[in-house]
């Protein structure tokens, strides 16, 4: 079993920046796939980022530029620097792991861009 835990959610003003963690612990294969959706109130969960375990990455169209999605394979620990937020990036972000058998997913931390 592999449980995720993350951290860095809160209030921000439109253009001000955040950055999130999440800690992965318990059987992680180490070929994986990590990230970040997003679901904002009445809309479908969407992929925000994902870093493979040899760092390739993938952003959503509307966050590249802004967003750096980045991981310690040693650490098992993937972060989210969010840079420039706008009031459309609101929503529950959740950390996902994905080893190719099974999907973990984080509790959520909730992310306000709201002046």
């Amino acid at each position: 079993q592999v449980q995720l835990v993350e951290s860095g959610g809160g209030l921000v003003q439109p253009g001000g920046s955040l950055r999130l963690s999440c800690a992965a612990s318990g059987n992680i294969f180490s070929i994986n796939v990590m990230g970040w959706y997003r679901q904002a109130p009445g809309k479908q969960r969407e992929l925000v980022a994902g870093i493979t375990s040899v760092g390739t990455t993938k952003y959503e169209d509307s966050v590249k530029g802004r967003f750096t999605i980045s991981r310690d394979n040693a650490k098992n620990t993937v972060w989210l620097q969010m840079n420039s937020l706008k009031p459309e990036d609101t929503a529950v972000y959740y950390c996902f792991l994905s080893d190719g058998k099974s999907d973990y997913w984080g509790q959520g931390t909730q992310v306000t861009v709201s002046s």
